[in-house]
């Protein structure tokens, strides 16, 4: 992971990205390169086109709020988007952050998920460890196996493209938010070792890798596909804990659903026999 030109690279991916169409060209003729041209997107964001050059070869690292404001909007930027080109183009305004630390869960968010019965709940560490799981949760990911880590569960477990039915979606899902995560740290070595562990096994994820899209971790709706259950509808609460980075996410089925029927039924499955302890 070479951090010494993120803004220059995320800006170049943006504006390949972008078609002229979305840009206001609506009779742009046929080119061979994807996207914008550097000209166009300097002319938009009332920039000189030696300026911005500047800017993608990382040559130019203090462009000002109106400048990123401008760019922000040319290259179509969503809030997550614009907050991940400020940090790059900030970076001196991130929060310190603590690497080389081998995180545990915090007491509270051990506690939720000790408390947690009837719905499968697990921490999520700030760099997506995986730090606690209940039998719930862990009878849900049957056969997945890499459940350390939720980026490296999804392009290096065997199981994946079975278990996500859209399986392209929530891996460009999971690789925007894992983007989000290495810009407020690029410096961390367990960021780095994991990002090069996956552009070295997964084609899947240089691909995806290279798109630069952005997004941060909020409530959302997944579908999954049990190896036994089948299909499996299930809405995410994510419970943030300020100033740890780290997740509760309790995940709930509609009730009366089928889902909720496959969570009954894995639970007494469960019950049946002697539960596993609580993985930390």
């Amino acid at each position: 992971m070479d951090s010494s030109n993120l803004l220059g690279d995320f800006l170049r991916a943006r504006r390949e990205a972008t078609s002229p169409a979305e840009a206001g060209f609506l009779h742009a003729p046929s080119r061979r390169t994807p996207g914008l041209r550097r000209e166009e997107v300097a002319m938009l964001a009332g920039v000189s086109i030696s300026y911005y050059v500047r800017l993608e070869q990382g040559r130019e690292r203090n462009p000002s709020a109106q400048v990123l404001s401008a760019l922000a909007r040319v290259l179509r930027l969503d809030p997550d988007a614009t907050a991940y080109l400020y940090s790059l183009a900030h970076p001196w305004a991130r929060p310190p952050v603590v690497t080389g630390v081998v995180e545990q869960a915090s007491p509270s968010l051990l506690r939720l998920v000790d408390l947690s019965r009837h719905a499968p709940a697990l921490v999520l560490g700030r760099r997506f460890e995986v730090l606690a799981f209940n039998p719930l949760a862990e009878a849900l990911y049957e056969g997945m196996g890499q459940l350390d880590n939720c980026a490296r569960m999804i392009y290096l477990s065997p199981n994946a493209a079975d278990f996500y039915p859209d399986w392209e979606k929530a891996a460009r899902a999971k690789t925007a938010q894992l983007r989000t995560i290495v810009a407020a740290d690029p410096d961390d070595p367990y960021l780095r070792d994991l990002v090069a562990e996956l552009t070295d096994r997964s084609a899947d994820f240089r691909r995806i890798w290279a798109l630069h899209e952005v997004q941060t971790r909020g409530n959302e709706v997944k579908d999954l596909r049990h190896p036994r259950m089948g299909d499996l509808t299930l809405s995410w609460e994510v419970l943030s804990v300020s100033g740890t980075g780290q997740k509760f996410i309790s995940m709930a089925a509609e009730p009366g659903s089928r889902t909720e029927a496959a969570l009954r039924q894995l639970a007494a499955e469960l019950a049946g026999r002697e539960a596993p302890s609580l993985n930390r």
